[in-house]
């Protein structure tokens, strides 16, 4: 017996207590759709891009568990049930997925990404289009950036413009550790990549070793003092205003900052917030999402002393 799919249909209540009991008793994934999708009932779930919807179900859910081989879907179902409550085992389907199918059919998902003038991020089962090109070997997992979203493309293109061998750079908010990756093969030495989920940090040194660059790792607390000559953050604007005056501390007087993860609507409030340090604006948009670039003014001009003092290369 192959894999195989649990199709269970239950109101919004209880379709994400479900998912995570199915996550527990072993299900290899687990997602939630409209069950009324494509048909007048369909409900739509509001949110900003890049945050979280207030519901995060629909009112008529479609629970859809993947099973490995050997695991009985009766069993799974009502296990799941009496581990959140239900009276009874809800009434379920069950559809074979043959192995071959659906590993094709995720890697089919996931072709090579041609970003800026010479960059290729491609998944490990694909050749490289261009072997001359700045190529990154980067397989879809669970920390951000892939390169396929506008924010971390935006991102890619301004460093492949703008970095120069040997300066320095941080990226705050790493995620798969791309931007630090392309960053170093950009010539950017030392390159130091934070993220505050160790997921991520973890994800980024193996994506890193994959790619044979050479990057350092970090929680926020492992952060280096000391400043870089660029700095960039593919975040979301609200903690990107919130740390607008921890992140132009690590920018040297003339080092330059990129930003994204910004809306459009988004990038003068974001801007704003970063003005008393450095003159920065919008660098170039893509798909509603903004890069926002700028460059650190000195010190002495603004009568304001950097928080963080001494080249990055040093520590």
């Amino acid at each position: 017996m192959g894999y195989r799919e649990l199709i269970v249909e239950l109101d919004r209540t209880r379709a994400e207590a479900l998912s995570d009991a199915l996550i527990e008793l072993g299900a290899l994934s687990v997602s939630v759709e409209d069950a009324d999708a494509d048909t007048p009932d369909e409900q739509p779930l509001f949110g900003e891009p890049g945050l979280t919807p207030e519901q995060t179900a629909w009112r008529h859910s479609r629970v859809v568990a993947l099973l490995a081989p050997g695991h009985d879907p009766a069993v799974i179902a009502a296990a799941a049930a009496n581990a959140v409550g239900l009276p009874s085992t809800p009434a379920f389907d069950v559809r074979e997925v043959p192995e071959q199918d659906w590993v094709r059919l995720t890697q089919s998902q996931f072709e090579p990404i041609s970003i800026g003038k010479r960059i290729w991020v491609v998944p490990s089962w694909h050749d490289a289009p261009d072997p001359q090109a700045l190529i990154l070997e980067l397989d879809p997992g669970l920390a951000f950036g892939t390169g396929s979203h506008p924010t971390t493309r935006l991102c890619m293109e301004w460093l492949e413009a703008s970095v120069e061998p040997g300066q320095s750079l941080l990226d705050y908010g790493c995620g798969s550790g791309i931007l630090a990756i392309l960053g170093n093969k950009c010539g950017a030495a030392p390159v130091v990549g934070i993220d505050i989920d160790p997921q991520a940090v973890e994800s980024a040194r193996l994506n890193t070793a994959r790619n044979s660059a050479e990057v350092s790792y970090g929680l926020p607390d492992a952060c280096p003092d000391g400043q870089f000559d660029i700095v960039v953050a593919n975040i979301l604007s609200n903690p990107l205003k919130l740390m607008a005056s921890m992140l132009c501390a690590k920018v040297k007087p003339g080092g330059r900052i990129a930003l994204s993860g910004v809306l459009a609507r988004q990038a003068e409030e974001v801007a704003n917030a970063y003005r008393p340090w450095i003159d920065i604006g919008v660098w170039r948009e893509h798909e509603g999402w903004v890069c926002l670039t700028g460059v650190k003014r000195a010190a002495e001009r603004d009568g304001i002393r950097d928080a963080a003092e001494g080249p990055a290369g040093n520590h």
